[in-house]
């Protein structure tokens, strides 16, 4: 687990690099920021209806060699877009298709690196080992986010890509060293053997399918994508909210921007380390943290100064961490092993929807109430609609059956079955 850490650690640095320089470099080829959002769109855009393709493959084939071979095809991506980028041959077309590659390679290599993970430690430091993966991914999104413009100043653009070609490559030569905790044996001949039994079956199309029945007839899995869903859309995207409430109402600058950034940085860090010591996640408490971190969105967008913003930001980005590592520990264990993969497609389906539908709506929302109205009205939708759905959830009880005096007792119990 402690080198799969590091590899992870590696790779999402090399990433968020990558991310970072991509931006930049469509702004220089195009001048244009609309197709910079254009190029992360079309990156995100197989997730949308791949993934519950790539769930289903990672379920069939072995997760190590599927994981190890996605790798690999990342970073073949990562070197012809930096050896592109080298010889000045790189235009917009070339560079959209090589982003909708990675997003489709990225439908398989999602699922396959973080159950791998999770095979790593026994049943029960599954929650555990999910927090360590979200402090590693922020630590990576961090370091990353700082070498990119070291990279490019004194080494230009096309090292930032040949470097997240290189730490792809680091963690498909650390998977094949990996070994499964003693807990988690038994879990992976369970999911073989239900392996096996899928590929004697006919098509494709029903393995897909059972992933998509079991998470419909789920209502755990139903009930965390809706509190998911409306945290997405109307919450959570403060890089844009926080951005525009900075330099508008609260008349700061990039730097001040920076430093709320910053803020958040170091909350996601905080709440992935609270995160790793939760045992047993669940929903209802995804959804309190939801409703709390609404709250403190409201209180936000009611901020008469920078410095209150900046009191709140930290809570609001510990809480937003926290329920996020609870919602994925419950994604990931609550479903059986051998539909985890379908699953977690179904999931980065419906996932793609908010972050492709969430920026927009939200942008609307603050062109039509600006800033400080989009946080607080978009903070009241999501307590709202968290109240509603609990009292709701309350009130399905039950309707007893009465037992008559002159009923036989056999026959009253099998009534009231």
């Amino acid at each position: 687990m402690r080198w799969w850490s590091v590899a992870n650690f590696v790779s999402n640095a090399g990433t968020w690099m990558q991310l970072t320089v991509q931006n930049l470099l469509v702004l220089q080829i195009t001048g244009s920021a609309a197709a910079t959002g254009l190029s992360m769109s079309v990156q995100a855009a197989p997730a949308l209806l791949m993934s519950v393709l790539g769930g289903a493959a990672v379920d069939r084939w072995p997760r190590k060699l599927t994981a190890a071979v996605s790798q690999a095809l990342l970073a073949v991506v990562a070197f012809t877009t930096a050896t592109l980028v080298a010889l000045d041959r790189l235009d917009m077309t070339t560079l959209m298709v090589l982003a909708a590659v990675t997003g489709m390679v990225a439908t398989v290599d999602n699922p396959a690196c973080a159950l791998l993970g999770n095979d790593l430690v026994p049943a029960e430091d599954v929650p555990s080992a999910i927090g360590v993966g979200a402090l590693v991914f922020n630590a990576g999104r961090l370091a990353g986010a700082a070498l990119a413009g070291v990279t490019v100043g004194f080494l230009g653009t096309a090292a930032a890509y040949f470097a997240n070609g290189f730490s792809f490559l680091f963690v498909t030569a650390v998977i094949p060293f990996l070994r499964p905790a003693a807990g988690a044996v038994r879990q992976a001949a369970v999911r073989q053997a239900a392996v096996g039994r899928a590929a004697r079956r006919p098509a494709s199309g029903t393995s897909v399918r059972e992933g998509l029945a079991f998470f419909a007839r789920r209502p755990r899995l139903l009930a965390l994508a809706g509190v998911t869903g409306i945290s997405a859309v109307f919450g959570r995207n403060y890089g844009l909210t926080l951005a525009v409430l900075v330099t508008g109402p609260l008349a700061g600058g990039a730097g001040a921007f920076g430093t709320v950034s910053t803020v958040l940085a170091a909350g996601g860090i905080v709440g992935a380390v609270l995160g790793a010591r939760l045992r047993r996640p669940s929903v209802r408490l995804v959804g309190a943290l939801a409703a709390t971190g609404a709250l403190l969105q409201i209180a936000a967008g009611l901020s008469p100064s920078l410095a209150m913003l900046v009191v709140l930001v930290l809570p609001m980005a510990v809480v937003e961490s926290v329920s996020d590592t609870a919602g994925t520990a419950v994604l990931q264990t609550d479903p059986p092993a051998h539909l985890r993969g379908r699953v977690l497609g179904v999931w980065g389906s419906i996932g793609t929807v908010w972050s492709l539908g969430g920026p927009p709506a939200l942008g609307l929302l603050m062109e039509l109430a600006g800033p400080r109205g989009a946080l607080i009205t978009g903070g009241a939708v999501i307590a709202l609609s968290l109240a509603s759905g609990h009292l709701l959830h309350r009130r399905r009880v039950t309707t007893p059956v009465a037992l008559t005096k002159d009923a036989a007792p056999q026959e009253a119990l099998q009534t009231a079955a």
